[in-house]
């Protein structure tokens, strides 16, 4: 009874760390009995819990005796396997080293207790209550089409992906994948003329469009221009300067461009690999699959969805998440 008083007269707070490639997102909320009353994220240029995250969540901890601290797993070594049993669990994967949990006896997850610990470390300022695995917040986020829907299922962030297959809630296959670990040590490099229907910059150039005769004459009359004063070439020259910034932003642009394609042809091709081990490893229920619905966290380029449509011939299906926000409802979840 005196526990219900307490609750009741103080804020519960729920701290959510996610750590990213260079740096870590922290949302908080501060509910009371009926509902969210504040909540704040903010974005840090770190990735362990430093004096900056500390100071940050201490400001919203202090004021209650009721706070918890949840942390996306960051873990490479990490993954779901169709099968509650241990005997089942270890014709997939060997989990003598990793820490599991069943969800609802139908499937489990797993991380690897070294990766727990380094986990621990960075956040030994805070201390760890809740460390959700990606798969446990992917399932959750798309609880309203496993249930009924035969398809694949992808979270993204910066330098991970999470797949899963289910078939109407039972899980077919799943597979962790490092997009880092993949761009840094593929054999692949991917050139514009590999990439499925990429544009080259001569296409860019249609010499047809030149009216002959009136070009040429111009041409002509450009070439017969034998002097300009020098105060015109001063205002060539500096409109060449002024011009410089625009092609300079443009070229960055460019490359920008460049890089997402890039990404999303690094990212569709884990994807497409993946989902072949599916349909060749006998270990597997394997099934055609049509569909596939994607979390995503980084909002990735629209060629991925292109990709994915026109070489491998799926419908698909992109929501966005915003991932501090997803932990934060698992964690929840877990109070209830």
């Amino acid at each position: 009874m005196l526990s219900k008083i307490f609750h009741f007269l103080y804020l519960k707070v729920i701290v959510s760390i996610v750590v990213k490639r260079s740096k870590s997102i922290v949302y908080i909320e501060l509910l009371n009995s009926k509902g969210v009353v504040n909540s704040e994220q903010k974005s840090f240029d770190a990735t362990i819990i430093d004096e900056e995250i500390y100071e940050f969540i201490t400001s919203y901890t202090k004021e209650s005796p009721y706070y918890y601290i949840s942390v996306l797993d960051s873990s490479l070594d990490q993954g779901a396997l169709p099968t509650c049993s241990k005997d089942g669990m270890a014709s997939f994967h060997d989990v003598s080293n990793f820490e599991s949990r069943c969800y609802k006896d139908k499937w489990s997850y797993y991380t690897s207790k070294a990766g727990l610990d380094t986990l621990e470390r960075k956040c030994i300022k805070t201390g760890v209550d809740f460390v959700f695995s990606p798969f446990l917040i992917l399932n959750n986020f798309f609880n309203d089409k496993i249930d009924t829907h035969k398809a694949i299922y992808v979270l993204i962030e910066e330098s991970y992906m999470s797949l899963m297959v289910f078939d109407n809630s039972e899980l077919l296959y799943a597979q962790h994948l490092d997009v880092e670990h993949y761009k840094s040590n593929s054999e692949l490099f991917i050139e514009d003329n590999e990439i499925p229907n990429s544009t080259s910059a001569n296409d860019t150039i249609d010499l047809d469009d030149i009216d002959t005769l009136d070009d040429l004459e111009d041409l002509e009359d450009f070439a017969n221009i034998e002097d300009l004063d020098s105060l015109e070439d001063m205002d060539e020259f500096a409109q060449a300067q002024e011009e410089e910034p625009i092609k300079e932003e443009k070229s960055k642009s460019s490359h920008h461009e460049e890089q997402n394609l890039n990404e999303d042809y690094q990212r569709f091709l884990l994807i497409q690999n993946s989902i072949k081990n599916f349909y060749r490893d006998s270990r597997y229920n394997s099934e055609f699959i049509e569909y596939i619905y994607i979390a995503d966290t980084i909002k990735v380029g629209r060629d991925l969805k292109r990709f994915l449509e026109e070489e491998m011939f799926l419908s698909v299906y992109v929501r966005h998440m915003d991932l501090p926000l997803e932990v934060c409802a698992m964690t929840k979840l877990e109070l209830e």
